[in-house]
């Protein structure tokens, strides 16, 4: 038994070292992107907002108004996807001059309901740029103005910024900043803002690109059935030769409020085990690597030999270390770091949720949908 957990422990320090050690720095957060001086005065007449809502009256009364306060000229098409809440009624009281809300049809065989109300605005675009927003972020002045600077001058075709998420609750400071930690690790930004193609991803509530380049992609249909639509959205575009960037941002904001834990989990239980390609194999491995990396760590430290302890220390020093940067971006305690076995625990467990709804031939739900 001693071999064993001193294999675990070896393991996970290899694997700690390994992340440390690794150019791109994935744990890092120099990738950012936020206002330095707002203006109102910006002609954003080339920009158009797309904005599929089903069900979001009580978020466009904040999203809109933030949106009419970037600058003139900011084209906005909400396509209503078959809302009950009179969501089309409240864009109309919180719109501007330049929205158009257009009603949804009923998604065809094969299709997300966001992507597929996505499509049908597309038909509407007559700017150069496209603003792909969800109806629960908040833009803070001056970051759309912002986001089309950093294109030009990135030299980039489609720019992303990750949202902040609503980090207010016990369970929202527990997990929400681990779930950005986690993404990076998954899609590490340098590469994803690299010219590789292998490497793609981008935040789907935020997102700015060039409309002939959605065009020529085949727009929405190109990526119809991806329930992690904006990586695969990304990767559509870099698979074109084209360029993409992501970054975080202090001036984005998701207002989608989880409240309780259940919440959390079937927001990551939606796609957790569509990101390892439903591969039984990919989801064992994942267990291994969560398990040496954050769980063995976390109980090694009081185990003996001293050579178990000593290399459990290394690994919850390196795992404080690197989720730090992240803490510190979102302005939260450092002492929250420590729960990060328990953090770790907890998306492990919803990992295996999500594996075993779809075992059961449980689909995900989202906003009374299922999806295959």
């Amino acid at each position: 038994m001693e071999t064993i957990l001193t294999l675990f422990a070896i393991t996970g320090a290899i694997a700690w070292l390994t992340i440390l050690l690794l150019p791109w720095r994935p744990w890092s957060t120099r990738e950012v992107l936020d206002v330095s001086s707002p203006s109102v005065d910006e002609d954003l007449s080339d920009i158009t907002v797309l904005i599929p809502a089903r069900n979001e009256a009580d978020m466009l009364q904040t999203t809109l108004p933030a949106l009419n306060a970037q600058g003139s000229g900011l084209h906005i098409i909400i396509v209503d996807d078959q809302s009950t809440d009179g969501t089309s009624e409240a864009a109309c009281r919180a719109g501007g001059e330049n929205l158009l809300t257009l009603p949804g049809k009923p998604p065809p065989s094969g299709w997300s309901g966001k992507l597929w109300a996505l499509e049908q605005g597309r038909s509407h675009l007559s700017t150069s740029l496209a603003l792909l927003l969800d109806a629960d972020i908040e833009p803070l002045p001056g970051i759309i103005a912002e986001l089309r600077r950093k294109m030009r001058e990135k030299n980039v075709h489609l720019i992303s910024l990750m949202a902040v998420l609503r980090m207010e609750t016990f369970w929202e400071r527990l997990l929400m900043p681990a779930f950005i930690y986690f993404f990076k690790l998954l899609y590490p930004f340098q590469l994803s803002n690299s010219s590789s193609s292998k490497v793609a991803a981008a935040a789907g509530g935020c997102i700015l690109l060039e409309t002939r380049v959605l065009d020529e992609i085949g727009g929405f249909n190109s990526v119809r059935g991806a329930l992690i639509d904006d990586c695969a959205l990304a990767k559509r575009v870099k698979s074109k030769g084209y360029k993409t960037w992501m970054g975080l941002s202090h001036s984005v904001r998701s207002l989608r409020p989880y409240n309780d834990m259940r919440a959390i989990v079937n927001m990551v239980a939606r796609t957790a085990f569509t990101q390892l390609r439903y591969s039984t194999l990919l989801l064992i491995l994942c267990t291994v690597i969560m398990l040496v990396s954050f769980g063995m760590p976390g109980i090694g430290i009081f185990l003996s030999p001293p050579s178990i302890r000593l290399l459990s220390a290394f690994c919850l020093t390196s795992m404080v270390l690197t989720y730090l940067p992240t803490l510190n971006f979102y302005r939260m305690s450092a002492w929250w770091a420590l729960a990060m076995p328990l953090i770790a625990s907890l998306y492990l467990a919803m990992t295996w949720t999500s594996a075993i709804n779809h075992w059961l031939g449980q689909t995900s739900q989202w906003k009374g949908r299922t999806y295959q």
